[in-house]
């Protein structure tokens, strides 16, 4: 139960990150590899909290994944803007 609800803590609001990041214009290949990077990462969050006992690993690169993404969409934003 806390694994999906942690779930419908963070993708929404990755979601309109990525929206954003793609109105901006930026390249095809780069939304698809921010997308990807918040798949992967939310699936191994999933996985690693819901196997019993839990995988501590998958957790932690579930959560790296998704901060990187993120930071490299905020990080994109600002740069867009700026220039």
């Amino acid at each position: 139960m806390h694994a999906q609800g942690n779930f419908i803590e963070y993708v929404p609001f990755r979601l309109i990150l990525l929206a954003l990041v793609e109105f901006s214009g930026a390249p095809a290949l780069a939304v698809h590899l921010l997308g990807l990077m918040l798949l992967i990462g939310r699936a191994l969050h999933a996985w690693g909290f819901s196997a019993s006992p839990p995988v501590m690993d998958g957790r932690v690169f579930g959560m790296i994944l998704t901060l990187t993404m993120i930071l490299l969409s905020a990080l994109g934003l600002l740069l867009h803007t700026l220039f």
